[in-house]
């Protein structure tokens, strides 16, 4: 099928890598950017990121997840759990034992998120030194500049 009768166009980036953009421009291409905005927003954010790599070993208690997560504060997990709970990335399953038990683990659609993250956090591993390294040369020329 072409771009012309997928319904999309093909935008060039770096190295011939292509996005589709929905064709005619205006307000559908504005909606569909701003909705793929809001999802790498929440796909994107560190925190999400970290805790959709924790549960990728299987389902895990709060009190688990916060201690597997460092820096990560209760409230600000309790607030990325709401919201991939909400994306329909984690399932949150509440226990009726006492005292009770409330267990989060990946959804299916979740799970189809694991490996563009992971590679994107490996990709950050194997190159940190080098940005840092970037970094210092480009506040060390700015600091030069004055």
């Amino acid at each position: 099928m072409s771009a012309a009768t997928s319904g999309t166009h093909r935008s060039q980036a770096p190295d011939d890598l292509h996005v589709p953009v929905p064709d005619g421009g205006g307000c559908g291409a504005d909606h569909a950017s701003s909705e793929v905005r809001r999802v790498l927003d929440r796909v994107g954010d560190k925190w999400s990121a970290l805790i959709l790599g924790t549960l990728s070993s299987g389902p895990l208690r709060f009190t688990e997840l916060l201690h597997g997560i460092s820096g990560i504060s209760q409230r600000m997990l309790t607030l990325n759990l709401r919201q991939l709970e909400r994306d329909g990335l984690v399932s949150r399953t509440v226990h009726a034992v006492v005292p009770p038990r409330v267990d989060y683990e990946l959804t299916d659609l979740g799970r189809t998120l694991l490996p563009p993250v992971l590679a994107l956090v490996e990709w950050a591993m194997e190159n940190t030194d080098e940005i840092q390294g970037h970094r210092v040369r480009f506040d060390a020329q700015a600091d030069d500049r004055g």
